[in-house]
């Protein structure tokens, strides 16, 4: 017998009981995965003597782990369904826009568009059926043989970089496959998803653990669906679609791949100087805001440096300097100053910011403001005056909000927003995250410079997601170029840092979730040791230190 705590009582069951089977039944299909201690676990897990005195609790579609379960699980259906009725076609999973998932067919001749309806009909008939996903562990060897078996290939080539001699698969009816993820216990657990063609395949949309469960409303975002494309169209002719594809390059020749992939990030920054040097008689103000850890800094000194190139000499404002200070915060917020929601746009003193702004670009002198945040107040800070060939950068969570620039006709603003768009999968079914990219660049960079363990950055994460939803996702779509900031050998050079800070997080400790998850694949890249091959002015630079750029 094992005495565990359940949803906070103490219960006795007997060995290799199922935590599921302790869910009374109208409920199974609420809950997605469970957590042991600190450990992310399958409802269809086994209880041991090793449980014994540990406190379960069953995850629900509100936790970060189990929607992600969710999704991965869908995913899984969805392979299931093609395998069953078009046994010969080749898919591949990427993630899309507005936050869903785009299932791409790789064989070439077919046709989506009839085969969609008929897709929905297979995945809706295995839900029904409510089959049970068991895991099962077999031979590397075994598991290739079923790859082979299905035409599973790419899955083949990301064996040779894993260490141990077995491998994970999970069984549904006579169905074996892997995602790389936890997964529900049942096809009867996914309740709410849509599927809609959408060429060259299906978007496949699914209920968002940051939306309060809901499925968000497809939003057709066509200048972040281009970067997106872009950046596919790019790795698969390098050959950098998928973790063996990069580490094949890196094995081949490590500095040829650095400088592909910088070679790149060149070539948008001179496309966007094209850009805004062709309409330089009228955009005065260049507004740059992007999701945490996205490069920004970088970015911005790289930009200003394009510009220069062509004679432009653009001004820097920082946003920060326009700050409230917190009696006047606390009164406009209603609130107490260990309440203040700091990244509220209020927080920002929009009237003198509009106005500075506003006077500069009709040629006026402006002292600027600048915070000194030790004191909490604002001082008085260099007088400046800008002419026709200067534009303004202005970078920050807000940049890309009409609010705060709305003295500014909208033909004198260029909007830019980065981030990494990842089209980088571990294989054909189990593509990366861009968000866990990002928390793995804020790990290494809290690290680095400010002396913040892993553990901590994991704690914030959650919080600064949330800004991030509230504050720039939604004036994404209004920007006039999206600069994908992601490198495709960057992992390869960020495991280095992170993995050894994310080991160090004990099976006990509350980060310990995420930092398996993370570590589960930054061990099948092969590693860069040598930092020199990087240029000192590359955006990786920003999070792995040794830039050019005092950061």
């Amino acid at each position: 017998m094992v005495n565990i705590i359940f949803q906070g009582k103490n219960v006795q069951v007997k060995d290799n009981t199922r935590v599921i089977d302790l869910v009374p039944d109208n409920e199974k299909c609420s809950y997605c995965v469970c957590r042991i201690g600190q450990q992310v676990k399958e409802l269809n897990y086994m209880l041991t003597s090793k449980n014994e005195g540990k406190e379960i609790a069953l995850l629900g579609l509100d936790n970060a782990e189990a929607g992600k379960a969710y999704e991965a699980t869908l995913r899984y259906v969805i392979a299931y369904a093609f395998h069953n009725v078009y046994p010969d076609v080749n898919i591949r999973f990427s993630y899309n826009v507005s936050r869903s998932v785009f299932c791409q067919v790789l064989t070439p001749g077919f046709n989506i568009s009839k085969a969609t309806p008929i897709i929905e009909k297979e995945v809706n008939r295995i839900i029904s059926a409510n089959l049970k996903i068991e895991r099962i562990v077999v031979t590397t060897e075994e598991a290739k043989e079923i790859y082979r078996k299905n035409n599973y290939l790419d899955k083949i080539d990301i064996l040779q970089y894993r260490p141990e001699p077995t491998a994970h698969l999970y069984k549904c009816g006579d169905y074996l496959n892997y995602i790389h993820a936890y997964m529900l216990p049942s096809t009867g657990c996914l309740h709410d998803y849509v599927l809609k063609p959408y060429s060259p395949g299906i978007i496949i949309q699914y209920p968002r653990y940051e939306l309060g469960t809901t499925i968000p409303t497809f939003v057709e975002e066509s200048t972040y669906g281009r970067t997106l494309q872009k950046e596919y169209v790019w790795s698969k002719k390098v050959h950098t679609q998928t973790i063996a594809d990069i580490n094949h390059r890196l094995e081949n020749d490590a500095l040829e791949l650095v400088q592909m992939c910088e070679a790149k990030h060149n070539g948008m920054l001179s496309e966007l100087g094209n850009k805004i040097e062709s309409d330089i008689e009228n955009i005065r103000l260049i507004a740059i805001a992007g999701p945490s850890s996205s490069g920004k800094t970088t970015f911005c000194n790289r930009l200003k440096i394009e510009l220069q190139s062509r004679g432009i000499s653009p001004v820097t404002i920082s946003m920060d300097d326009y700050y409230l200070e917190k009696p006047d915060l606390c009164k406009l917020q209603n609130t107490t100053i260990d309440k203040l929601d700091l990244e509220h746009i209020n927080c920002l003193d929009i009237k003198l910011f509009n106005k500075d702004l506003f006077d500069l670009i009709n040629g006026e002198e402006v002292t600027l403001p600048k915070f000194n945040f030790k004191k909490g107040k604002r001082e008085a800070g260099k007088t400046i005056k800008v002419d026709a060939k200067s534009p303004i950068i202005i970078e920050g969570i807000h940049a890309l909000n009409e609010m705060l620039t709305s003295s500014i006709p909208k033909h004198q603003k260029f909007k830019i927003y980065i981030a990494p768009q990842v089209q980088i999968n571990i294989d054909n079914h189990a593509p990366l995250n861009t968000t866990d990219l990002r928390l793995i660049r804020r790990i290494v960079r809290d690290m680095q410079y400010r002396n913040c363990p892993a553990a901590n950055t994991i704690d914030m994460w959650q919080s600064v997601r949330q800004g991030e939803f509230k504050w720039i996702y939604p004036n994404q779509e209004g920007a006039d170029y999206v600069y994908n900031s992601s490198l495709s050998y960057e992992l390869c050079v960020l495991r280095n840092l992170a993995l050894p800070a994310l080991q160090q997080i004990k099976d006990t400790d509350p980060q310990f979730l995420v930092a398996n998850r993370l570590i589960k694949y930054l061990k099948y890249f092969k590693p860069i040791n040598d930092e020199s091959i990087i240029p000192c002015n590359s955006l990786i630079r920003e999070f792995i230190g040794g830039s050019c750029f005092k950061l």
